[in-house]
């Protein structure tokens, strides 16, 4: 009876996104239900348009008869808002703070949850060379999206960023030349090979999947505030549960450990830049 007068109050429309992430699920175990309800929507009507579908039902037949409708609209979900060196006080932070904590360990494993296109994991890659970390560390990066796996991997990217990603750079601190890491092809920019030498690129979904390791540093930035309070609770304990005592945890800047289950295993290192360590246990 509960649960009828739960479903009284949804409109149809919000029936039918229900209905429709549900089918993904069953169909494709991608899981979707968890997302903030406000992204989805906004991504769903979005495609409804492009699509010219007559209704979320229609889509919801489309989705489940056609993989390759479902494959689009799956990279409609995906969060691919990145960039080189984005928000350069979080890269001048980790080399202020972070990065005198990583020399003290014989070898460090890093992993980037979401990584989308890789924009962030060689950012990452560049900054641990340049500090003299990168021949002893291993960076883990995942997504749960194949396609932009695929892109990350390639490390190619738009001559068109390059102007703005060489700024983001020089005000993170960068040692040296941005170009110093990319050779350029045609209209492309194309990643020094060196800097993939120590990145696997692996499939992980953090809605469905389980601990990844025993990680010195995760950074998972402005992924979860695209998750509904009780995703972001689990997947805080997963990234928790990831991490050596004393591991550091870097999330985006509109994103907080506060009033999850998990705020009293960390202490921060840097709050503005959502920078935080594991507690050792006492």
């Amino acid at each position: 009876m509960i649960q009828n007068n739960i479903l009284v109050n949804l409109s149809n429309e919000d029936i039918e996104i229900k209905l429709l992430l549900e089918g993904i699920f069953l169909k494709y175990g991608y899981d979707f239900r968890s997302y903030s309800q406000a992204h989805i929507k906004r991504r769903i009507l979005r495609r409804l348009t492009i699509s010219q579908l007559g209704s979320i039902s229609e889509m919801t037949y489309s989705v489940l008869q056609d993989r390759s409708f479902f494959e689009v609209l799956l990279m409609d979900f995906s969060i691919n808002v990145t960039e080189m060196f984005r928000d350069p006080p979080f890269y001048k932070a980790l080399r202020k703070d972070v990065i005198p904590i990583l020399k003290t360990y014989p070898f460090i494993k890093v992993w980037h949850a979401g990584c989308s296109t890789g924009e962030e994991v060689y950012s990452m890659a560049i900054l641990l060379r340049e500090e003299g970390l990168y021949d002893r560390c291993q960076i883990y990066a995942t997504d749960f999206n194949e396609r932009v796996l695929q892109k990350a991997k390639s490390g190619m990217y738009s001559l068109d960023n390059i102007k703005e990603y060489t700024y983001n750079y020089q005000q993170a601190g960068g040692l040296t030349s941005f170009s110093d890491y990319y050779t350029v092809k045609t209209d492309s920019a194309i990643i020094d090979e060196g800097l993939k030498e120590k990145i696997i690129f692996a499939d992980h979904n953090l809605v469905t999947d389980g601990v990844f390791g025993e990680m010195h540093v995760i950074i998972c930035r402005n992924v979860l505030i695209y998750f509904n309070k009780e995703l972001q609770n689990r997947v805080i304990a997963l990234f928790c549960d990831s991490l050596t005592y004393g591991g550091i945890l870097c999330l985006g800047t509109k994103e907080s450990l506060r009033f999850s289950s998990y705020e009293e295993k960390f202490q921060a290192i840097d709050l503005k830049q959502r920078i935080f360590q594991k507690k050792f246990e006492a």
